[in-house]
């Protein structure tokens, strides 16, 4: 049987893709840059292929180093999950778990759903990101995280979910605005560029869109926010009107302010909550017990 590549030269080449400048690879890696370009070679040695073209001032990855890196990245983030289950021992409800969150979802729901998983299962550790759901994306397909929470639907990029939960939209307006607007909302008794919205990069401003049928792009304010909390206070300031989750509600992101609130013109407009994971992950049952945890905490369970 031929020697095997060793995981750390993997990792210098993933190292490598992700930063494209073997210098700043070679610094994430925690090692000199000719130990990375000699992993490299090696790599390339045993596996009887060139990964890389290089000249004196430049490289490129070649269509077999692409391959290569996307089933190294397979490789290590499958290697790690057998640790992580060896030193938990096969419990599923132990050990650390990486969960990814999105803004719009995290401030409300993250630290109670931490605060449960914390009091059900003492042995697991949480650790936490918050990002938009794109960075998530690309952070579960590096095998830097483990499952997201998002809002769905997405771009499952070949990976797999489960619906946990429904998160219903509402209308929040200022009062000047809701004393025209009607109940449900009526979007054409609303002045023009009167409702303001989240940045695009923001999955919420689609679903929200989407969900509750706002067709008239003349309501929309071309000024939009980073956050909900700014969204809300925009909304205020500005003599406008938004859409809010039920979660945010629920979380008390309102108080302080005259907001009204009301039901939008499809009185059954909701995004779905859900968990994204990668499909060869071992940790189904930790995810389904993440699931149920998380289902009884958002406004209506849907665990599917």
């Amino acid at each position: 049987m031929s020697k095997l590549p060793s995981l750390k030269n993997l990792s210098y080449l993933l190292a490598l893709h992700q930063h494209q400048n073997f210098n700043r690879a070679a610094q994430a890696s925690f090692v000199s840059q000719s130990t990375l370009s000699s992993g490299i070679q090696n790599l390339e040695e045993q596996l009887g292929c060139q990964l890389i073209e290089r000249d004196h001032k430049s490289f490129l990855f070649t269509a077999m180093g692409e391959e290569i890196v996307e089933r190294s990245r397979a490789i290590l983030t499958s290697t790690e999950e057998l640790v992580n289950y060896a030193q938990s021992q096969g419990n599923v409800m132990e050990g650390p778990l990486r969960i990814g969150c999105i803004p719009t979802i995290g401030p409300f729901l993250l630290g109670l759903l931490s605060k449960t998983l914390q009091q059900q299962y003492p042995k697991l550790e949480l650790l936490i990101r918050e990002d938009t759901t794109q960075q998530l994306m690309n952070f579960l397909r590096d095998g830097e995280l483990d499952v997201l929470i998002l809002a769905l639907p997405v771009d499952l990029q070949g990976n797999q979910q489960w619906i946990v939960g429904k998160d219903p939209f509402k209308m929040v307006l200022a009062p000047a605005v809701a004393e025209i607007a009607g109940d449900p909302v009526n979007y054409n008794k609303l002045p023009d560029k009167s409702i303001f919205l989240l940045e695009k990069e923001h999955c919420m401003t689609g679903h929200a869109v989407t969900a509750c049928r706002l067709g008239n792009k003349e309501k929309i304010n071309p000024f939009t926010a980073s956050s909900l909390h700014s969204l809300i206070q925009m909304a205020e300031a500005l003599n406008g009107a938004t859409f809010v989750p039920q979660l945010a509600i629920d979380a008390g992101i309102l108080a302080g302010t005259d907001l009204v609130i009301k039901d939008p013109s499809d009185g059954e407009a909701y995004r779905e909550i859900g968990l994204v994971f990668r499909p060869t992950t071992s940790r189904r049952q930790t995810f389904r017990k993440l699931a149920e945890t998380l289902a009884e905490l958002l406004p209506e369970a849907t665990l599917r």
